[in-house]
């Protein structure tokens, strides 16, 4: 098998699943109990707490577990607009955001607030300028994803932070689902007030994740409950789930520089040779991309049938976001970078992982190329 489908999820680290398992068969009581095993339970939480943070150079006040990328998006932004709505409605985002960021979006736009969608240019990169612009007097809050989850663009973040540095008052919330572990982020320098991370993209498990809020800022709490998580996210806390996502988050990290590397040396293998088959289109830009995905289009396949010509030589790739992928219209991520929407509904997503390797790559190149080959033939 070679799976290639990492940006839509990882496989969990061997030890990942150990340290789930023995805190959740010797450490399973309630971190909110009294008694002694809930104690042990509320240490390790603690513990897996200081470890993030310390991983993440951010304070352990700073970090609050979630289920995952989606519930850290909704409780940021939904959280910073309700809070702040007395002092402004308006939010500005891009075209090109994880559907956990549109739909939050759409939702307060029906909920009275107004919302500036950003272009982006033919790389999937919006404007520092035009960020600039659309800010209001009644702006209180802009979220743009770091790493794109569908072409791998890498917004400028570092420049939107520090022109943001103008504009104390409005909170910049970032989605970097996709970058942990990829593309290096410094929450603090890079004048980041709400981080949203999910385990299950580094390794870790699904349902894990966690929320930066900067020291200070403030949020509306989504659920009423226990006032578990500082009252952010009450809920009985996922004590196995947080202590194994920090050991993914470690591990990741400690791997991160000589995965990188590996994986920006067969992404050029796979771009030198899908570039070599006919009329394909690779979507991803060659600057500001991450090293982990690449987007291409075949003229004239739909992807559903190229994606399963390719699982039956065990080959496993994707469409759009994996959140969308079951959806039959074509990317709106592709639309907006000006992909022509023949282009946009043949599109397919490679996603490396730090265990591809350079074999896998070339196997894969073969298998698309035999497949859109006789896929073609099939349909003359």
């Amino acid at each position: 098998m070679i799976y290639l489908d990492n940006s839509a999820t990882t496989k969990p680290y061997k030890e990942v699943l150990d340290s789930y398992i023995t805190v959740s068969s010797e450490y399973f009581g309630n971190p909110s109990s009294l008694h002694g095993l809930g104690m042990q339970a509320e240490k390790l939480l603690t513990q897996a707490r200081e470890q993030v943070a310390k991983l993440l150079s951010v304070k352990p006040n700073e970090i609050y577990f979630t289920s995952g990328g989606t519930e850290s998006n909704n409780i940021a932004i939904k959280g910073a607009a309700l809070l702040n709505k007395k002092r402004g409605r308006h939010l500005i985002t891009t075209s090109v955001e994880h559907a956990s960021v549109r739909a939050v979006m759409e939702q307060l736009e029906q909920d009275g607030f107004d919302i500036t969608y950003l272009p982006v240019n033919r790389q999937g990169r919006v404007s520092v300028e035009d960020v600039k612009k659309a800010i209001r007097k009644d702006t209180i809050l802009i979220s743009i994803m770091h790493v794109n989850n569908e072409v791998g663009t890498i917004q400028p973040i570092l420049e939107i932070g520090e022109m943001l540095k103008e504009y104390p008052s409005i909170l910049f919330h970032v989605d970097a689902v996709q970058a942990v572990g990829k593309v290096p982020l410094a929450i603090h320098r890079n004048r980041i007030d709400l981080c949203s991370i999910s385990g299950h993209k580094f390794h870790g498990l699904k349902g894990t994740g966690a929320l930066f809020i900067q020291e200070g800022v403030k949020l509306a709490p989504l659920f009423s409950g226990g006032n578990q998580e500082r009252t952010i996210r009450s809920g009985t806390e996922n004590v196995a789930g947080a202590v194994a996502m920090a050991k993914a988050l470690r591990m990741t990290l400690m791997k991160s520089e000589a995965g990188i590397t590996k994986m920006k040396t067969i992404q050029s293998m796979l771009r030198t040779g899908l570039t070599n088959i006919e009329q394909v289109t690779i979507h991803t830009p060659e600057e500001n991309a991450a090293p982990h995905i690449l987007n291409i289009s075949l003229k004239g396949l739909k992807s559903e049938v190229l994606i399963h010509a390719l699982e039956q030589e065990e080959i496993f790739v994707s469409t759009t976001s994996a959140c969308s992928s079951k959806k039959k219209s074509p990317s709106g991520t592709l639309l907006a970078m000006g992909v022509p929407e023949e282009k946009a509904d043949s599109a397919i997503r490679i996603s490396l992982s730090f265990e591809n390797t350079p074999e896998e790559a070339q196997a894969a190149v073969e298998a698309i190329d035999k497949a859109a080959k006789h896929i073609r033939k099939v349909m003359k």
